[in-house]
């Protein structure tokens, strides 16, 4: 039985399913695997014992000639996203080897997911930070500023951790705690109860609690 708690996957979108009792369900659809297996690290070589898969398939045409060889002994296939997991004993694992979903989680775990968020570019403190702004009338020079940000005598700066304009999102995120609603083995896919981070066909770590 496989050790590892992870596997890649990407968001397709959202959508809503209907429980026995006829209440609707906001999940978001997950294409979670199938990861091959591209190597195995272990304390004694790396210090940790760890599982380098690589999600979602690239044609050698597109791959550069390390990646070309790092890939030949899993079989030659190249991948977008490569990623390590950490797990307790590597020895059970085989180069070459597909980790699916099913093997990860089932129907009714809690998953953590993390990814990153939509980037919304450089944006102001209303926007950025939720801040009121001044009045809009007639007269008024002061509307989407962020006011005063700092004193003049001491300590003659502005302090670190002010809230002010600047680029929001493009973050690393993580929702805790997801319910998984339903898992289609078939197409590789996990609904998964609530909201994820990240736009559609953004990559997704997701972690089983058990």
């Amino acid at each position: 039985m496989p050790n590892t708690k992870g596997i890649l996957g990407r968001k397709l979108g959202m959508t809503r399913v209907y429980d026995e009792n006829g209440r609707s369900i906001p999940v978001t659809v997950i294409e979670a695997g199938p990861c091959t297996i591209l190597q195995k690290k272990t304390v004694e070589k790396e210090g940790y014992n760890a599982i380098q898969v690589g999600f979602l398939e690239k044609k050698e045409t597109r791959m550069n000639k390390p990646e070309v060889g790092h890939c030949k002994r899993s079989g030659g296939k190249g991948f977008y996203y490569i990623k390590e997991f950490r797990v307790t004993n590597p020895d059970v694992y085989e180069v070459g080897q597909q980790i699916t979903v099913s093997e990860i989680v089932s129907i009714g775990d809690l998953v953590d997911i993390s990814g990153k968020s939509k980037g919304r570019g450089f944006q102001g403190v209303i926007k950025r930070h939720g801040f009121a702004g001044g009045r809009t009338t007639h007269g008024s020079d002061f509307h989407r500023a962020p006011g005063s940000i700092g004193c003049s005598a001491w300590p003659s700066r502005v302090l670190k951790g002010k809230k002010l304009p600047g680029r929001m999102g493009n973050e690393s995120m993580t929702q805790k705690n997801l319910r998984i609603i339903d898992i289609r083995n078939e197409d590789n896919v996990l609904l998964v109860r609530g909201t994820v981070p990240g736009a559609k066909n953004g990559l997704l770590n997701i972690y089983s609690k058990g």
